[in-house]
């Protein structure tokens, strides 16, 4: 309250306000636009770290996978039946594996998503080595930083998890997939039970390659054995009825099977000329595996020759095809109608 007799002018109020705005903006302007600039920045990740830190997940899942299993401690769960009416297991060799490479991935990267097939609430410190393998470290320069809202990554802890629990461990593998604005640009497939990992950095480089040759006339085609529908029927009517039909666990498996493998490897492995499945089936199964074909000048599309896009929703409901080294297009020529969707 104003003494008695001293009457405030509002407008020399309001100036005097305006006079200590003007203050405490000159003051602190600097500090203000500093920390908005640093808000607004874009977080970038390198994806050299990231390829690498997708390595050292999978290769961790991988080692909880096969201690479970050589310890016979599955304590296996039914998490329902699939569409064609095929059982999916769970067991603690699927969740210990989520625990280590969901964590580490999150830990490592909190500004990435990352997809699961597996949902846990258990958390693990796992933090990353920091090392990089000298193979990527030599053939993936650093650099390559791209926005981290524009990454997706995906990972499925334990591909083949029927197979794993009837002990059929060939089929069975551990992936990663980073995908950037949809597209699959990294890809990782570990196989616990022999050591052995896969991986591509779309544009860059892979430890893999396309096999010499490939058959088309017919070829010989790799599909679910577990979550067949009817697919040997729609490989015969698109390829012929000699078309030899070869039933396996696990995408990641069946992607390797187009691949040359190294020698130590070739002996556990059936070679395919191309993948396919005419049923719905989830993203973090398939994203690795097209984008090492897609390092490789292959192709992973839907049954109707469409790119897939590995954000959003998990699920890829066209269906898909996948080869390297043969005409796509022309494989997809030969296909008769078929609508995923309604089988």
């Amino acid at each position: 309250m104003a003494p008695m007799g001293i009457r405030l002018s509002p407008l020399g109020v309001a100036v005097f306000c305006l006079l200590g705005v003007g203050v405490i903006y000159h003051l602190y302007a600097g500090v203000i636009s500093s920390r908005l600039a640093a808000f607004r920045q874009r977080r970038t990740v390198d994806l050299r770290d990231l390829l690498a830190v997708s390595v050292e997940a999978a290769e961790l899942g991988g080692r909880e996978v096969k201690t479970v299993r050589d310890d016979n401690s599955l304590k296996e769960k039914s998490k329902g039946k699939t569409k064609e009416g095929a059982n999916e297991p769970l067991t603690m060799g699927d969740l210990q594996s989520h625990r280590k490479m969901f964590n580490l991935l999150k830990n490592t990267f909190p500004e990435v998503t990352v997809n699961s097939e597996e949902h846990d609430n258990v958390v693990d410190h796992a933090t990353w080595s920091r090392e990089i393998p000298a193979d990527i470290l030599k053939n993936v320069k650093g650099g390559n930083d791209v926005p981290a809202e524009s990454i997706t990554v995906w990972i499925d802890p334990l591909d083949a998890t029927q197979e794993y629990t009837e002990n059929l461990v060939k089929y069975v593998t551990t992936m990663v997939c980073v995908a950037v604005d949809g597209k699959p640009v990294i890809g990782v497939i570990h196989q616990p039970f022999t050591g052995f990992t896969a991986w591509a950095l779309v544009g860059h480089r892979s430890n893999m390659h396309a096999r010499s040759s490939y058959s088309v006339n017919p070829p010989k085609v790799i599909v679910s054995r577990s979550h067949a529908g009817k697919v040997k029927g729609f490989v015969q009517d698109a390829f012929g009825n000699g078309t030899t039909v070869i039933g396996a666990g696990g995408a990641g498996y069946k992607v390797l099977s187009l691949l040359e493998m190294p020698l130590s490897e070739t002996a556990s492995i059936d070679q395919a000329d191309v993948y396919m499945h005419i049923t719905i089936i989830k993203k973090w199964d398939i994203c690795a595996g097209a984008a090492l074909l897609n390092a490789l000048g292959g192709q992973m599309t839907t049954l109707k020759g469409e790119d897939i896009d590995y954000s959003g929703t998990p699920v890829n409901k066209g269906g898909l095809v996948a080869s390297v080294g043969v005409d796509h297009k022309a494989l997809l020529e030969k296909l008769p109608n078929w609508d995923p969707e309604k089988h």
